[in-house]
């Protein structure tokens, strides 16, 4: 959005904010949320780079195809995106740097141009 545009929008009573103050969310929620996108995010990247689909993953977690698609889409709990992660072969150290705040800010700031 370009200066003007913003600048119409506020003239016409919009008010422009970020999604925790949309939703009023603490900073602990957001840093959940923020979590958990970055983890959906390399837990696709892996698989992909592995080249293992979504079903082979599913075959090795005990679950469905189009429960991994949820996964990937950040739709589990944080245990399920580790688990998921594990499945791949992921050690600790790859999920910990996952969630370094370098890397949540890039998930974050990717999944919004997506």
């Amino acid at each position: 959005m370009n200066k003007r545009q913003l600048k119409a929008l506020k003239a016409d009573g919009w008010k422009i904010g970020t999604v925790q103050e949309l939703l009023d969310l603490s900073d602990e929620q957001m840093e959940f949320i923020e979590m958990k996108i970055a983890l959906a995010q390399a837990l696709k990247k892996k698989r992909e780079k592995l080249r293992c689909s979504q079903t082979q993953l599913a075959a090795r977690m005990g679950s469905s195809q189009a429960r991994v698609a949820k996964i990937e889409k950040g739709e589990a709990t944080l245990d399920i995106l580790v688990r998921a992660l594990l499945a791949l072969g992921a050690s600790t150290k790859d999920i910990a740097r996952n969630l370094a705040p370098d890397a949540k800010r890039k998930a974050v700031a990717s999944r919004r141009s997506a």
